[in-house]
Protein backbone atom coordinates (compact mmCIF):
# COMPACT_ATOMS: atom_id res chain seq x y z
CA UNK A 1 0.00 0.00 0.00
CA UNK A 2 0.90 3.30 0.00
CA UNK A 3 1.22 3.52 3.83
CA UNK A 4 3.61 0.51 4.63
CA UNK A 5 4.56 -0.86 7.79
CA UNK A 6 7.26 2.13 7.39
CA UNK A 7 9.35 4.95 10.22
CA UNK A 8 7.32 8.10 10.28
CA UNK A 9 7.09 9.92 6.95
CA UNK A 10 8.73 13.27 6.87
CA UNK A 11 6.85 16.62 6.05
CA UNK A 12 9.56 17.47 3.46
CA UNK A 13 7.72 18.67 0.18
CA UNK A 14 9.33 16.85 -2.70
CA UNK A 15 8.69 17.89 -6.68
CA UNK A 16 5.50 16.75 -7.89
CA UNK A 17 6.00 14.11 -10.00
CA UNK A 18 5.64 13.89 -13.77
CA UNK A 19 2.42 13.41 -15.48
CA UNK A 20 1.60 10.60 -17.34
CA UNK A 21 0.51 10.34 -20.45
CA UNK A 22 -2.07 7.83 -21.55
CA UNK A 23 -2.04 5.95 -24.66
CA UNK A 24 -5.58 5.80 -26.82
CA UNK A 25 -5.72 2.20 -28.05
CA UNK A 26 -9.10 1.45 -28.14
CA UNK A 27 -10.72 1.68 -31.65
CA UNK A 28 -13.51 4.88 -31.96
CA UNK A 29 -17.32 3.97 -31.37
CA UNK A 30 -18.53 1.74 -34.57
CA UNK A 31 -15.26 0.63 -35.60
CA UNK A 32 -15.54 -3.41 -36.82
CA UNK A 33 -14.49 -6.61 -35.00
CA UNK A 34 -11.57 -6.96 -37.17
CA UNK A 35 -10.32 -3.38 -36.53
CA UNK A 36 -10.98 -4.77 -33.13
CA UNK A 37 -9.13 -7.47 -32.93
CA UNK A 38 -6.07 -5.42 -34.64
CA UNK A 39 -6.10 -2.76 -32.37
CA UNK A 40 -5.77 -5.07 -29.23
CA UNK A 41 -3.15 -7.20 -31.09
CA UNK A 42 -1.19 -3.72 -31.68
CA UNK A 43 -1.56 -2.65 -28.37
CA UNK A 44 -0.74 -6.43 -25.90
CA UNK A 45 2.75 -7.01 -25.53
CA UNK A 46 4.17 -10.50 -26.45
CA UNK A 47 2.91 -13.04 -24.21
CA UNK A 48 -0.67 -11.67 -23.39
CA UNK A 49 -4.29 -12.74 -24.98
CA UNK A 50 -6.88 -10.34 -25.17
CA UNK A 51 -9.85 -13.13 -24.68
CA UNK A 52 -8.06 -14.17 -21.19
CA UNK A 53 -6.74 -10.97 -19.57
CA UNK A 54 -8.41 -10.12 -15.87
CA UNK A 55 -10.89 -7.89 -16.17
CA UNK A 56 -10.73 -6.66 -12.81
CA UNK A 57 -7.20 -6.52 -11.33
CA UNK A 58 -7.05 -5.65 -7.82
CA UNK A 59 -3.37 -4.85 -6.33
CA UNK A 60 -1.86 -4.23 -2.24
CA UNK A 61 0.78 -1.90 -2.88
CA UNK A 62 3.40 -2.01 -0.44
CA UNK A 63 6.84 -1.60 -0.26
CA UNK A 64 7.44 2.49 -0.54
CA UNK A 65 9.41 2.93 2.92
CA UNK A 66 11.86 -0.25 2.51
CA UNK A 67 12.34 1.12 -0.57
CA UNK A 68 13.05 5.09 0.38
CA UNK A 69 15.13 3.09 2.98
CA UNK A 70 17.52 1.43 1.38
CA UNK A 71 18.17 4.35 -0.77
CA UNK A 72 18.85 6.80 2.37
CA UNK A 73 15.99 8.95 1.49
CA UNK A 74 12.85 10.41 3.54
CA UNK A 75 9.96 7.66 3.82
CA UNK A 76 8.35 10.42 1.54
CA UNK A 77 10.30 9.70 -1.44
CA UNK A 78 8.73 6.34 -1.12
CA UNK A 79 5.70 7.37 -1.72
CA UNK A 80 6.28 9.86 -3.80
CA UNK A 81 7.67 6.86 -6.16
CA UNK A 82 4.80 4.55 -5.22
CA UNK A 83 2.63 7.47 -7.21
CA UNK A 84 4.57 7.22 -10.20
CA UNK A 85 3.91 2.96 -10.06
CA UNK A 86 0.41 3.71 -9.71
CA UNK A 87 -0.01 5.90 -13.01
CA UNK A 88 2.03 3.39 -14.21
CA UNK A 89 -0.18 0.85 -13.77
CA UNK A 90 -3.21 2.67 -14.39
CA UNK A 91 -1.55 3.74 -17.60
CA UNK A 92 -0.52 0.24 -18.48
CA UNK A 93 -4.29 -1.01 -17.77
CA UNK A 94 -5.74 1.10 -19.76
CA UNK A 95 -3.48 0.74 -23.22
CA UNK A 96 -3.84 -3.46 -22.62
CA UNK A 97 -7.85 -3.68 -21.91
CA UNK A 98 -8.26 -4.14 -17.78
CA UNK A 99 -11.82 -3.00 -16.92
CA UNK A 100 -10.77 -2.21 -13.70
CA UNK A 101 -7.95 -1.61 -11.47
CA UNK A 102 -8.52 -1.24 -7.76
CA UNK A 103 -5.43 -0.26 -5.47
CA UNK A 104 -5.13 -0.29 -1.98
CA UNK A 105 -3.64 3.14 -0.90
CA UNK A 106 -4.22 3.26 2.83
CA UNK A 107 -5.61 0.35 5.48
CA UNK A 108 -8.42 1.64 7.93
CA UNK A 109 -5.64 0.06 10.68
CA UNK A 110 -2.98 2.71 9.89
CA UNK A 111 -4.22 5.66 11.29
CA UNK A 112 -2.71 4.59 14.54
CA UNK A 113 0.67 5.84 12.49
CA UNK A 114 2.42 8.85 13.35
CA UNK A 115 0.53 11.44 12.48
CA UNK A 116 3.31 13.69 10.40
CA UNK A 117 3.21 10.02 8.00
CA UNK A 118 -0.33 10.02 7.87
CA UNK A 119 -1.41 13.63 6.88
CA UNK A 120 1.61 13.38 4.49
CA UNK A 121 -0.37 11.29 2.55
CA UNK A 122 -3.45 12.91 2.91
CA UNK A 123 -1.78 15.24 1.31
CA UNK A 124 0.05 13.47 -1.43
CA UNK A 125 -4.03 11.67 -2.00
CA UNK A 126 -5.62 14.80 -2.33
CA UNK A 127 -2.90 15.89 -4.79
CA UNK A 128 -2.66 13.04 -7.01
CA UNK A 129 -6.05 13.02 -7.52
CA UNK A 130 -6.44 16.60 -8.54
CA UNK A 131 -3.41 15.70 -10.65
CA UNK A 132 -5.22 13.22 -12.37
CA UNK A 133 -9.22 14.55 -13.08
CA UNK A 134 -8.23 16.40 -16.75
CA UNK A 135 -6.25 13.19 -17.45
CA UNK A 136 -9.24 10.84 -16.37
CA UNK A 137 -11.39 12.71 -18.59
CA UNK A 138 -9.55 12.55 -21.56
CA UNK A 139 -8.55 8.91 -21.44
CA UNK A 140 -12.22 7.71 -20.31
CA UNK A 141 -11.61 6.82 -16.70
CA UNK A 142 -14.05 6.71 -13.79
CA UNK A 143 -12.45 7.16 -10.68
CA UNK A 144 -14.86 6.01 -7.19
CA UNK A 145 -12.87 6.15 -3.86
CA UNK A 146 -13.98 3.63 -0.94
CA UNK A 147 -13.40 3.07 2.14
CA UNK A 148 -14.43 5.11 5.41
CA UNK A 149 -14.46 8.34 3.75
CA UNK A 150 -15.83 9.82 7.27
CA UNK A 151 -11.77 10.00 8.53
CA UNK A 152 -10.43 11.69 6.01
CA UNK A 153 -9.48 15.83 5.60
CA UNK A 154 -12.84 17.77 4.65
CA UNK A 155 -10.73 19.04 1.46
CA UNK A 156 -9.67 15.36 0.41
CA UNK A 157 -13.43 14.38 1.35
CA UNK A 158 -14.10 17.22 -1.57
CA UNK A 159 -11.91 16.41 -3.79
CA UNK A 160 -12.75 12.94 -3.88
CA UNK A 161 -16.54 13.43 -4.74
CA UNK A 162 -16.06 16.00 -7.36
CA UNK A 163 -13.88 13.84 -9.41
CA UNK A 164 -16.59 10.96 -9.13
CA UNK A 165 -18.41 12.77 -10.23
CA UNK A 166 -16.88 14.48 -13.39
CA UNK A 167 -15.62 11.07 -14.04
CA UNK A 168 -18.86 8.92 -13.72
CA UNK A 169 -19.91 8.83 -17.19
CA UNK A 170 -16.25 7.29 -18.33
CA UNK A 171 -16.19 3.55 -19.01
CA UNK A 172 -12.67 2.80 -20.73
CA UNK A 173 -11.14 2.40 -17.05
CA UNK A 174 -13.03 1.47 -13.77
CA UNK A 175 -10.12 3.06 -11.04
CA UNK A 176 -11.30 2.80 -7.55
CA UNK A 177 -8.68 4.08 -4.76
CA UNK A 178 -9.36 2.45 -1.29
CA UNK A 179 -8.32 4.72 1.10
CA UNK A 180 -8.74 3.99 4.98
CA UNK A 181 -10.37 0.79 3.74
CA UNK A 182 -11.47 -2.23 6.05
CA UNK A 183 -12.28 -5.73 4.54
CA UNK A 184 -13.90 -6.73 7.73
CA UNK A 185 -15.17 -3.18 8.27
CA UNK A 186 -17.01 -3.41 4.77
CA UNK A 187 -18.84 -6.60 5.91
CA UNK A 188 -19.90 -5.84 9.26
CA UNK A 189 -21.22 -2.57 7.30
CA UNK A 190 -23.59 -4.92 4.92
CA UNK A 191 -24.76 -6.68 7.89
CA UNK A 192 -25.63 -3.53 9.42
CA UNK A 193 -27.25 -1.99 6.50
CA UNK A 194 -29.24 -5.62 6.07
CA UNK A 195 -30.42 -5.60 9.14
CA UNK A 196 -32.04 -2.55 9.58
CA UNK A 197 -33.51 -3.32 6.18
CA UNK A 198 -34.88 -6.53 8.18
CA UNK A 199 -35.99 -4.11 10.81
CA UNK A 200 -37.85 -1.79 9.19
CA UNK A 201 -39.54 -4.69 7.30
CA UNK A 202 -37.95 -3.94 3.76
CA UNK A 203 -36.80 -7.45 3.61
CA UNK A 204 -37.20 -10.80 5.04
CA UNK A 205 -34.16 -12.77 6.85
CA UNK A 206 -34.67 -15.92 4.27
CA UNK A 207 -34.46 -13.18 1.68
CA UNK A 208 -31.05 -12.61 2.38
CA UNK A 209 -28.59 -14.25 -0.01
CA UNK A 210 -24.89 -13.88 -1.70
CA UNK A 211 -26.56 -11.58 -4.31
CA UNK A 212 -27.98 -8.96 -1.65
CA UNK A 213 -25.51 -8.98 0.16
CA UNK A 214 -22.64 -8.27 -2.34
CA UNK A 215 -25.34 -5.23 -3.13
CA UNK A 216 -24.58 -3.63 -0.26
CA UNK A 217 -20.70 -3.51 -0.11
CA UNK A 218 -18.52 -0.40 -1.02
CA UNK A 219 -18.04 -2.26 -4.06
CA UNK A 220 -21.32 -2.86 -4.88
CA UNK A 221 -21.19 0.53 -7.34
CA UNK A 222 -18.61 -1.28 -9.83
CA UNK A 223 -20.93 -2.44 -12.05
CA UNK A 224 -20.07 -5.05 -14.37
CA UNK A 225 -16.67 -5.81 -12.56
CA UNK A 226 -17.30 -5.79 -8.86
CA UNK A 227 -14.89 -8.55 -7.79
CA UNK A 228 -10.95 -8.81 -8.69
CA UNK A 229 -10.02 -11.85 -11.33
CA UNK A 230 -6.31 -11.12 -10.15
CA UNK A 231 -4.82 -9.86 -6.47
CA UNK A 232 -1.19 -8.59 -7.05
CA UNK A 233 0.77 -7.69 -3.72
CA UNK A 234 4.02 -6.50 -3.70
CA UNK A 235 7.48 -6.68 -1.22
CA UNK A 236 7.21 -10.60 -0.73
CA UNK A 237 4.42 -10.16 1.81
CA UNK A 238 2.38 -13.34 1.67
CA UNK A 239 -1.46 -12.27 3.04
CA UNK A 240 -4.37 -10.02 1.82
CA UNK A 241 -3.75 -7.87 4.91
CA UNK A 242 -7.81 -7.02 5.08
CA UNK A 243 -8.49 -6.38 1.32
CA UNK A 244 -11.01 -7.23 -0.22
CA UNK A 245 -11.84 -10.45 1.47
CA UNK A 246 -15.41 -10.73 0.28
CA UNK A 247 -14.74 -9.75 -3.04
CA UNK A 248 -11.50 -12.04 -3.55
CA UNK A 249 -12.85 -15.24 -2.53
CA UNK A 250 -12.43 -16.85 -5.91
CA UNK A 251 -9.36 -14.40 -7.44
CA UNK A 252 -6.27 -15.42 -8.31
CA UNK A 253 -3.34 -14.35 -6.18
CA UNK A 254 0.40 -12.78 -7.34
CA UNK A 255 2.56 -12.09 -5.02
CA UNK A 256 6.36 -10.47 -5.57
CA UNK A 257 9.17 -9.62 -3.65
CA UNK A 258 9.21 -6.49 -6.11
CA UNK A 259 8.68 -3.45 -3.77
CA UNK A 260 6.00 -1.83 -4.93
CA UNK A 261 7.99 1.83 -6.24
CA UNK A 262 9.57 -0.97 -8.64
CA UNK A 263 6.62 -2.60 -10.13
CA UNK A 264 6.78 -1.93 -13.52
CA UNK A 265 5.69 -3.23 -16.97
CA UNK A 266 7.51 -6.40 -16.96
CA UNK A 267 6.20 -7.36 -13.70
CA UNK A 268 2.76 -6.29 -14.34
CA UNK A 269 3.43 -8.51 -17.32
CA UNK A 270 4.85 -11.48 -15.66
CA UNK A 271 1.80 -11.55 -13.02
CA UNK A 272 -1.13 -11.45 -16.58
CA UNK A 273 1.03 -14.07 -18.33
CA UNK A 274 0.55 -16.03 -14.90
CA UNK A 275 -3.19 -15.41 -14.40
CA UNK A 276 -3.66 -16.30 -18.11
CA UNK A 277 -1.65 -19.41 -17.18
CA UNK A 278 -4.13 -20.96 -14.16
CA UNK A 279 -6.96 -23.53 -14.44
CA UNK A 280 -10.12 -21.00 -12.68
CA UNK A 281 -12.65 -23.42 -11.24
CA UNK A 282 -14.60 -21.13 -8.94
CA UNK A 283 -14.45 -23.58 -6.08
CA UNK A 284 -15.35 -26.64 -8.00
CA UNK A 285 -12.65 -29.49 -7.81
CA UNK A 286 -11.46 -31.32 -10.70
CA UNK A 287 -13.29 -35.08 -11.31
Amino acid sequence: MLLSNSPAATGQVLAPSRRTRFPTPCPPAGATPAATAQAEAAVLPGGLRAESLPRHVAVVMDGNARWARARGLPSAAGHEAGRRALEEMVRLSRAWGVRALTAFAFSHENWSRPKVEVDFLMRLFERVIQDSVAEFLREGIRLRVIGDTSRLPVSLQKTAREAEEATRDNSQLDLTLAISYSGRRDIVQACRKLAEKVRSKQLRPEDIDESLFADELETSPAGEFPYPDLLIRTSGELRLSNFLLWQSAYAELFFTDTLWPDFGEADYLEALVSFQSRDRRFGVRKS
